[in-house]
């Protein structure tokens, strides 16, 4: 792991992998490690990834300000690392509640960026919801073997701890176009990724700048929305309503694949990414 300080003296660790032109990588989660993303469906043979642990996960430090693990105070690492790195404009790419960070720095850095590939981006913080349609997505799953179970985990309400990461796990499958090996070991390694201040801050006290969606709309650079077929958060449906917001955008469905569709497919991911970074 490398390092550098950022803007508040908050030491920050990333990762560097891969070779070809470089792809600034913010995890999700929130507060998850950004170990999670691997090597991105084997995005390394074209692109160097620069893999950010976001502040108080993964090998970086624990802020002074607890305050500044809130999701729009997290793009200030963004342009920090991109300072650092000694880049005049980047590739940015986000996945899950990182799509937030990235949406908010393309409307405060549009400057700084060639290209945006967001991937199944969390919509709160331009205020939409990200679960439209998602009962037909549900629906359409009901004949796999774990279905019923994961779906009564999903809605269910836990007490403890224990039966929080139960119904996590159990519910689990719902996350991925296929319950394989890959996607069985993903979710195992989850829970010990998260740090709880770094989650339960990441929304505290945000609410969206209704100014955003018009910012979006002035965004020039290149964006790549990609989306699984069967993801519930955000749904496919919801990714779409996203796109309206963009001029220069482009649409991808990634078929049979959920929240993570470099583990369901990596060939089709990195097809994908790489055909768009490439234009």
């Amino acid at each position: 792991m490398e390092s550098f300080t950022s803007w508040d003296g908050t030491e920050l660790a990333y990762r560097v992998v891969g070779s070809g032109p470089p792809l600034v990588c913010i995890p999700g989660g929130p507060g998850q490690a950004v170990e999670y993303l691997g090597e991105l469906g084997g995005l390394t043979r074209s692109r160097t990834l620069i893999l950010l642990d976001n502040r108080g996960t993964g090998a970086s430090g624990v802020p002074a300000d607890p305050a500044t693990y809130r999701v729009d105070r997290l793009v200030d690492d963004v342009e920090a690392l991109r300072q650092h790195l000694g880049l005049d404009r980047m590739d940015l790419f986000g996945h899950s509640a990182s799509g937030g960070i990235c949406l908010l720095y393309a409307a405060r850095h549009p400057g700084r960026l060639n290209h945006l590939v967001l991937v199944a981006p969390s919509l709160r913080v331009v205020g939409l919801p990200s679960d439209l349609e998602v009962d037909r997505v549900l629906a359409a799953r009901a004949h796999e073997p774990w279905h019923a179970t994961a779906v009564t985990a999903l809605h269910a309400e836990a007490t403890t701890p224990e039966e929080q990461q139960r119904y996590r796990w159990e519910a689990a499958p719902l996350l991925y176009g296929r319950w394989s090996p890959a996607a069985q070991a993903q979710a195992a390694a989850e829970p010990a990724q998260f740090a709880p201040a770094a989650t339960d801050g990441f929304y505290a006290g945000f609410a969206p700048d209704p100014a955003l969606p018009a910012r979006l709309a002035e965004f020039t650079a290149p964006t790549l929305l990609l989306a699984g077929e069967h993801d519930i958060w955000p749904t496919a449906a919801a990714v779409r309503q996203l796109a309206t917001l963009f001029g220069s955008h482009e649409l991808v469905v990634q078929p049979d694949s959920g929240h993570f569709p470099w583990v369901d497919d990596p060939a089709a991911f990195a097809a994908s990414v790489e055909a768009f970074l490439a234009r």
